[in-house]
């Protein structure tokens, strides 16, 4: 499935965001991941659940029930399923046959998201979760705010692509974030195993049209700006501000600090969520941040379902003429392309399950 090859649409075997934590109550909520329906509760302990959210019996909805004891009611006939997907009451009948179950996900929570692996159970590996510490959500003096949940009519890789390709920012945002710079200025990639890691660093650049606004500063400014894609569906960017050399009394000291996180999570082969949260040194910034955030996220949001459109017009698939600043962005589904063919190979998949 386009970019990837036929056959292809998303690995399994990973963790994705199925919510910010703070979404998630007694009254459960419908989620599909992976092309598969997902009901996510908490039980009155706290502990969230993940598990398959169509109910066996006529396909309704579970994330659209309710939750009665800590387990799972249907809300069409009241077949009742505990929080490991076991059917525990059918109020029609004393029988309760061992085959009507419901899956359940490994489902944790970390940092400000739920994490969900929609593959096979035992490969869950917490150690493959994004380091809190190395991504800035949890370094000392910051503070976290999730900001944005969108359902987006297009396929992930679009927005992993748009992620991964950072130039868009001079254009895209060029009202707001973006300067020049960031087309410009050459970028410095490295790869490790499920992580790619983009840097550019600006010198003596124009401040964005946001620092302006916000910060009153029209001085030049160095830039740090950057982007770690945690693989399948995570990014953590850095956007670090420092005077430059037209302020000689403050050179090099910090003029903004900020990292954001995005998380990307296929729901159908054709639609995909997309959570956005913000950490900064500045512990009244959630209502500025979503003022001014916003219209940017909307434009990404915007670009990516253009772009479906623009596949689903093409066929289904749709040539690229790759340019420079595509180097990091094809990186990014060649190493996809790499998991999902581990995923697809029976030995590979024998290795897997020795390690786990």
């Amino acid at each position: 499935m386009f970019p990837f090859r036929d056959g292809s649409f998303a690995p399994r075997n990973g963790w994705y965001v199925a919510a910010f934590a703070n979404e998630v109550t007694d009254k459960p909520i419908a989620r599909t991941i992976l092309n598969k329906p997902v009901a996510l509760y908490r039980k009155a302990n706290g502990e969230a659940v993940a598990v398959g959210g169509r109910c066996p019996h006529r396909g309704f909805p579970l994330g659209k029930s309710f939750v009665e004891n800590d387990q799972l009611v249907c809300g069409y006939h009241g077949i009742t399923f505990d929080s490991d997907g076991k059917c525990t009451r059918i109020p029609s009948q004393e029988v309760l046959p061992g085959t009507l179950g419901i899956p359940k996900y490994p489902l944790v929570e970390h940092g400000m998201w739920l994490w969900i692996w929609p593959g096979e159970p035992e490969l869950a590996d917490t150690s493959l979760l994004p380091d809190l510490e190395e991504i800035g959500f949890s370094e000392e003096g910051m503070y976290q705010f999730p900001l944005f949940f969108f359902e987006v009519a297009s396929r992930y890789q679009l927005l992993n692509d748009n992620l991964l390709d950072l130039t868009h920012l001079a254009f895209l945002h060029g009202s707001n974030i973006g300067t020049l710079d960031n087309a410009t200025t050459p970028e410095e990639v490295s790869r490790e195993e499920r992580v790619l890691r983009s840097r550019r660093y600006v010198r003596e650049g124009a401040p964005s049209q946001s620092i302006r606004s916000r910060l009153g500063y029209e001085g030049l400014v160095d830039q740090t700006v950057g982007m770690d894609f945690y693989l399948p569906g995570f990014h953590a960017g850095i956007g670090d501000h420092f005077y430059s050399s037209d302020a000689p009394e403050k050179e090099g000291q910090l003029l903004q600090k900020g990292r954001v996180f995005h998380a990307v999570t296929p729901s159908t082969f054709t639609s995909s969520y997309y959570w956005f949260g913000l950490a900064t040194t500045d512990p009244d910034a959630e209502q500025g941040a979503r003022v001014d955030l916003a219209p940017v996220l909307a434009e990404d949001v915007f670009a990516s379902e253009e772009i479906e459109k623009s596949i689903v017009l093409a066929g289904g698939s749709m040539a690229e003429l790759m340019i420079k600043s595509d180097k990091t962005a094809v990186l990014g589904r060649r190493m996809l392309q790499e998991m999902m063919d581990r995923e697809a190979s029976p030995e590979e998949h024998a290795d897997q399950r020795s390690h786990a």
